[in-house]
């Protein structure tokens, strides 16, 4: 196998989204979806590489934020404002 890293590109908004996502699957009893001990270590290194560069994951307004997203991306107009 190579050893390259693979990007994925995700817009701000998808990004926010999938965080968000991420830390309450991270949260729950997972071993009902996530039942391959060797998929936590991508499912954790996604999510803290989100956590380090998703803009606004910690302001105060966080709340707001992530709800505009999700409509944003719900209706079809990624990462637009």
């Amino acid at each position: 196998m190579e050893n390259t890293e693979i990007t994925i590109k995700l817009t701000p908004d998808e990004a926010l989204v999938l965080s968000d996502w991420l830390e309450r699957v991270q949260m729950t009893d997972l071993s009902r979806l996530v039942d391959d001990p060797a998929a936590w270590a991508p499912i954790h290194r996604l999510a803290g590489t989100l956590d380090k560069t998703v803009p606004g994951i910690f302001a105060a307004d966080y709340a707001e934020r992530l709800e505009a997203a999700r409509r944003r991306l719900t209706s079809g107009s990624l990462g637009e404002e």
